[in-house]
């Protein structure tokens, strides 16, 4: 009972982790340690698992994907959504430059808990970390593609998405703003329950999990060290996306104005700018950039309780 308390509160990390927006909650399941078997036990719902389930050999289907170890987690995910949205959602309306400041300093701490785990910084091992660190950047700067409701691109999103999902240091719906589709999927989609959208997403992302899970697995065993470097790099980059002092961008319709949702306009991106003057905003912004970093190194002590 023990040990799924203790995974029932990493999921909660998770899923505190995915819902803020630039950061994943791929990079709190490898900080806790967790993010190895996440992904075994992802890949593990292959042809072995669906002969196990329909033959009523539950006992068999759950040790085969480790299934406890799953529901653990994914309870504290959904505890962690439910219970911090509205709460994020007021910290962002009315806090706007201290929490992100809290998630720049949680981030950052985060590329060192990793980096660190590396055993041996080869040349390879470097270079992977700044192809990792670059890819980042890259997908930070890029503008949002225009909305595209084809059934195939709509695949691809999914794929996208849930691949960025559990890959730390990249954001699932930042990928969506990214490729075009956020308010499409993430929003419209999902408050209409309009199936035609979502289904192709839903396609696209088991497909990605499944597939990506077998790849991310494979290659973590294989070349574990430059996977890690990779994964860092991908952390290190992301901190673009959280820098604390930020300009709105809002997503337009076709005639420039501004797009409303529940009486809120909804914003494509945010821009990064300068800090006008060194006063108490920049003062408590560091502080709280300090309390991130001691966050992360509390939820690294706690990951080694088993």
């Amino acid at each position: 009972m023990k040990e799924y308390i203790t995974l029932i509160i990493k999921g909660i990390g998770m899923g505190a982790a995915n819902v803020i927006p630039g950061v994943s909650g791929g990079t709190i399941a490898l900080i806790t340690g967790i993010f190895e078997r996440l992904i075994n036990s992802i890949k593990s719902f292959n042809i072995k698992a669906i002969s196990l389930f329909f033959k009523g050999k539950f006992k068999e289907f759950a040790k085969h994907t480790d299934l406890y170890f799953l529901i653990a987690i994914l309870i504290g995910i959904v505890i962690a959504i439910v219970s911090l949205a509205r709460l994020f959602d007021f910290l962002f309306t009315n806090y706007t430059v201290y929490i992100w400041s809290f998630f720049f300093g949680l981030v950052l701490a985060s590329v060192y808990f990793v980096g660190k785990t590396i055993n041996k910084w080869s040349v390879s091992v470097i270079i992977t970390f700044i192809i990792g660190t670059a890819i980042a950047v890259l997908i930070s700067t890029l503008n949002p593609a225009v909305e595209n409701k084809s059934f195939v691109y709509l695949i691809f999103c999914g794929v996208a998405a849930i691949c960025s999902m559990i890959l730390p240091g990249l954001s699932g719906s930042f990928i969506l703003v990214i490729m075009g589709n956020y308010k499409l999927v993430a929003i419209d989609a999902i408050n209409n329950r309009d199936i035609e959208i979502l289904l192709p997403v839903l396609i696209g992302a088991v497909i990605g999990l499944l597939a990506f899970s077998h790849l991310l697995s494979w290659v973590f065993k294989k070349y574990k060290d430059q996977t890690i470097a990779i994964l860092t790099g991908f952390i290190l980059g992301s901190l673009s996306i959280l820098w604390p002092w930020q300009e709105k961008i809002y997503l337009l319709n076709g005639i420039g104005e501004k797009i409303i949702i529940k009486g809120k306009p909804v914003i494509a991106k945010f821009e990064r700018v300068m800090p006008e003057a060194f006063n108490t905003e920049v003062i408590l912004a560091i502080v709280f950039v300090l309390i991130g970093i001691l966050s992360i190194w509390i939820i690294e002590k706690l990951a080694k309780i088993r």
